[in-house]
């Protein structure tokens, strides 16, 4: 395969754009996804700069936008209007930082056929995307597969919205489709499947963007992200099936402690076949924190 970059769905510091990326360096990161899902916590400059640090460092950035923030409304109104605007800011802040892709989650049926969802989905991106062009701002998008098995989101409903509008890439998030599917995941068969999908609409240099993590899950919907191990999902498939495509992949660890980022994080690369970024010493680690927090005083 071609290169991969591995990281946390979190930037580990908010104190600065330099503390964050000394942290990132020091557990061996190669990506970092900036965390909005709850609200904005970033300004433009911040993303400037935590940008240019991250591309000094080999480390590649992605935006995940807030929940609310999805396209698919059955009506037009406040709701969607808030929803564009939050997109239209993440977009923003993702152009500043130089990320690769803004993750956003697909909305609901709304007790719609699934063809029209996809069709609302597809319209409303449409839309999104004349108002992101004309504000220079057009950063590729990524759609989640999500972990909810009666709604949309399905890895085949993410797929159609890729080809669809082209510029949305698949966000293939393994924790949801381990859940949908009953704990299917065990094998690299199944991991090949999903990423064959995905490659047949993603543009030809675009990167897989995969969210990963262990999960528990009841009647086929996910309930919460686990601490690695706990649960039935592994990352070694999915670093074996990802040997068979010649694409760039960025890996996003979801696990909710470090120590399960960590043991992924070996076992992902030990799959792939390629050397994982070294972690730094702690006093060479310190030493880089203590430079960071005094440049950024």
């Amino acid at each position: 395969m071609a290169q991969l970059h591995y990281g946390p769905a979190r930037v580990p510091s908010r104190e600065s754009p330099e503390e964050a990326i000394a942290l990132l360096q020091e557990r061996g990161y190669t990506a970092c996804e900036i965390d909005f899902e709850g609200k904005f916590w970033m300004d433009y400059p911040w993303a400037e700069k935590f940008g240019e640090l991250a591309r000094a460092a080999g480390i590649v950035l992605s935006v995940h936008a807030p929940i609310a923030g999805f396209m698919g409304h059955a009506e037009r109104g406040k709701k969607l209007n808030m929803a564009v605007g939050m997109l239209d800011h993440s977009a923003g802040v993702a152009k500043a930082a130089g990320a690769e892709v803004v993750v956003f989650h697909p909305g609901y049926l709304l007790s719609r056929e699934r063809a029209a969802a996809i069709d609302s989905v597809v319209e409303q991106l449409g839309e999104l995307r004349e108002r992101l062009v004309k504000k220079d701002r057009a950063v590729p998008f990524g759609v989640e597969i999500m972990g909810r098995v009666r709604e949309l989101g399905t890895a085949d409903d993410v797929f159609a919205i890729s080809a669809r509008t082209g510029w949305v890439r698949p966000v293939i998030d393994f924790a949801h489709l381990h859940a949908v599917t009953d704990g299917g995941f065990t094998t690299t068969a199944a991991f090949r499947e999903i990423f064959e999908g995905a490659d047949a609409v993603l543009p030809p240099e675009a990167p897989f963007h995969i969210h990963f993590s262990d999960i528990a899950y009841a009647n086929r919907n996910e309930t919460k992200h686990l601490p690695y191990g706990e649960g039935t999902l592994r990352v070694e498939p999915l670093g074996t099936a990802l040997r068979d495509f010649d694409r760039p992949a960025t890996v996003i660890t979801e696990s909710p402690d470090e120590a399960s980022n960590q043991a992924i994080r070996e076992e992902l690369y030990a799959a792939v076949g390629t050397r994982s970024a070294s972690r730094a010493s702690s006093s060479s680690a310190s030493a880089s924190r203590s430079r960071a927090r005094r440049n950024s005083a």
